[in-house]
């Protein structure tokens, strides 16, 4: 961390949104894992398709796709981005109880799309808790986390 410094304010310690119009324009590419635990009841409704409000999956999926489009409406200092692509996948983990949410966003532009891929898979969180609280309001959100990013000055990261 020596020699870094928060991006998000101005020489008078004021927020502000970064100047990014002096970047190049590169590929950029982000990937987002959360994870919702639940009971094994409710991760088996999810799967078998017997939630009342309708395919939890599918309706989370286009919620963390919308949700990655709206990140500069609910982030303050988040550009708008005209993003690409944006995937948001599930992988149930019966051994776990949980389902977890890999969401990547992709452009090519002047800054990263790393908060649009935490919003995805963070928004199809939410969703899938939404659609099953009335069996199970004792699931957990989380972690959630920066699985990978590449593309512009910064370069490759990559979660240990």
């Amino acid at each position: 961390m020596a020699g870094k410094k928060l991006t998000h304010f101005d020489d008078r310690g004021q927020a502000a949104m970064v100047d990014v119009s002096g970047k190049d324009e590169t590929a950029r590419v982000a990937t987002a894992i959360s994870h919702v635990t639940m009971l094994p009841a409710t991760l088996k409704l999810i799967l078998q398709g017997g939630v009342g409000k309708g395919d939890v999956l599918g309706v989370a999926r286009l919620a963390g796709i919308m949700g990655a489009k709206r990140t500069s409406d609910l982030i303050p200092l988040c550009h708008p981005l005209a993003l690409s692509q944006v995937t948001v996948d599930f992988e149930p983990e019966k051994k776990h109880n949980r389902i977890v949410i890999t969401a990547t966003a992709k452009l090519t532009g002047q800054t990263g799309v790393e908060m649009e891929a935490l919003t995805a898979a963070s928004v199809a969180a939410l969703t899938i808790y939404d659609m099953c609280k009335a069996v199970d309001r004792g699931m957990v959100i989380g972690p959630t986390f920066l699985k990978h990013k590449s593309g512009g000055k910064s370069g490759v990261y990559n979660a240990p």
